[in-house]
């Protein structure tokens, strides 16, 4: 609406305003965005046991909220932080089908790719692309060959007389957390400088009203990235102001809130107020994880000016710990619950037999197996020796996705686990040349995703000087030769493992890594924890 301020002062001879006021006032014009936002489906197209998020119910709320920003006069634009791949079986199953063609029918219009998108062969991802009415992007992921754009760069969207750009940018560390057998022509070049060039360009083609990068990079507030690759608060810190309005991220899901004071909100929960970050005059925001929010933010846009009005994180039918629904109860939207439902039925159908049991707890968490030893990857490792017949084995700890319940196992509880269908592979070392491989593997820090799992072996590590190497309780013998079994994605080199797959004495498998997980327990169950 523009302001007629002048054209009134015209019909009324008392009015003196002067003419370099008159000419601002007719040329600002005030607009209003209201932006949508999720990240991290992870697999999760279908609300989990409790009956909470999924796919159809986040249609619903989002229907809403567009019809309510129409009524005030509010363009409307949703976007994904990426990684809509990996998590749930059922989705991992049908390669995420349903989930990016549940996204086109909830109607997004634009998303990053995310690290989880090169978990499959890239032939998936190109078919995820064709499922989706909406652009996949990142600027800064090239072919190695001629640095130019793998992937659709950015777009430009005019809604309503506002022209929005949007570029995609990808963590870096995609470069050593993927599988490098499907990514290896590809490089991931630093977000800042990319970023620079793209928006120049976008620039220079358009008369850009907004500029919004959908990112798979993380927060980290403050920058304190430690391991990871830098992120969100690092690329808008590295930017000229006015480069960005605002950053829609993924990858650390996080709900982003910040105090007054700009420090870490620590006491959000589901349900409260919550103020996004603002670095070098660009807003950042993420919505959690798995579709358990909606993130709103609600702006005014004048004179170039971007105000933010409102921002919120609305739960889609998350409950207490009481099970009660922290908010009012979403009913799922009933056309986009019908087109799903024959999925979850496919995936669920495939997954229900049981496979073994535990009377243990086997601990896949985060913060157990990037950390220290678990009883889990112990019997992961167990079971891929057994596949492969090695004398010891290995995986890196970021590998392992998921923990399993004590009690009766099923496929499904095992593919939970292993999502990547990694194949087992067996290698053949000398005891000089697995000491020089040792010397490398054991070192990873903690709190990364390559932090050692092992078992069949033992050693000290002090000041920096590995000793003390044992296979099975036998001291390594320089002279002697020692098999170990390793899934196909660490001797590829994934996560900074030494390259594998080109050594003589490198042998692999077709079997994934769920298969010889769910062999092993149908062979050995059940399982004490006491033997693990």
């Amino acid at each position: 609406m523009r302001i007629t301020l002048l054209a009134s002062c015209l019909l009324l001879s008392a009015c003196n305003i002067s003419p370099t006021i008159s000419e601002k006032a007719l040329e600002q014009e005030v607009q209003y965005l209201t932006i949508l936002h999720t990240n991290d489906n992870h697999g999760r197209f279908w609300h989990n046991e409790n009956g909470e998020y999924g796919m159809a119910a986040r249609k619903t709320l989002i229907d809403k909220l567009r019809r309510d920003a129409a009524k005030n006069g509010h363009t409307v634009l949703l976007l994904s932080g990426g990684d809509i791949n990996t998590g749930i079986p059922e989705s991992d199953l049908q390669k995420a089908e349903p989930d990016f063609k549940g996204m086109s029918l909830i109607g997004y219009d634009a998303m990053a790719i995310g690290n989880h998108e090169f978990d499959n062969p890239l032939s998936v991802l190109d078919k995820q692309i064709k499922w989706s009415n909406f652009p996949l992007l990142s600027a800064n992921i090239v072919h190695k060959k001629d640095g130019s754009h793998a992937y659709q760069p950015y777009t430009v969207l005019n809604r309503n007389g506002l022209n929005i750009g949007i570029v995609g940018l990808t963590t870096t560390d995609t470069a050593k957390i993927a599988n490098p057998l499907y990514i290896g022509h590809l490089d991931f070049v630093e977000p800042a400088s990319i970023t620079e060039k793209v928006t120049d360009e976008i620039r220079a083609k358009h008369s850009i009203d907004v500029m919004i990068a959908v990112t798979h990079m993380g927060h980290y507030h403050d920058a304190a990235y430690g391991i990871n690759a830098p992120g969100d608060v690092t690329l808008a810190r590295s930017l000229k102001p006015g480069t960005l309005d605002m950053i829609i991220g993924g990858h650390s899901q996080e709900p982003i809130c910040v105090t007054q004071t700009g420090e870490a909100d620590n006491e959000f929960t589901a349900g409260k107020a919550c103020k996004p970050d603002q670095q070098n005059g660009t807003w950042i925001m993420q919505a959690h994880e798995w579709g358990k929010y909606v993130g709103k933010a609600q702006f005014k846009i004048a004179g170039g000016e971007k105000t933010l009005l409102s921002y919120e994180l609305i739960p889609v039918n998350l409950k207490d710990s009481e099970g009660h629904y922290i908010q009012q109860h979403i009913e799922p939207d009933p056309a986009l619950y019908a087109f799903l439902k024959p999925y979850q039925n496919i995936g669920e159908q495939q997954l229900a037999d049981s496979v073994g049991s535990v009377d243990t707890f086997l601990d896949g968490r985060r913060d157990t197996v990037r950390f220290k030893q678990s009883n889990l990857a112990n019997l992961i490792i167990k079971a891929q020796m057994a596949a492969v017949g090695a004398d010891f084995g290995l995986i890196s700890g970021g590998g392992i996705r998921h923990s399993i319940k004590a009690g009766n196992i099923t496929y499904k509880d095992v593919l939970k686990v292993h999502p990547f269908k990694n194949r087992i592979t067996k290698v053949t070392f000398t005891g000089a040349e697995l000491y020089e491989y040792l010397n490398i593997v054991t070192r990873f820090p903690a709190d990364s995703g390559s932090y050692l799992q092992y078992h069949g072996i033992s050693f000290e590590l002090s000041k920096g000087i590995l000793s003390n190497v044992k296979v099975n309780g036998k001291q390594l013998k320089q002279d002697h030769t020692y098999t170990m079994s390793i899934n196909s994605y660490n001797a590829a080199g994934g996560d900074g493992y030494p390259l594998l797959s080109k050594k003589e004495g490198f042998e692999s498998s077709s079997t994934t890594d769920a298969q010889a997980l769910k062999d092993y327990l149908e062979k050995n169950s059940p399982i004490i924890a006491e033997l693990l």
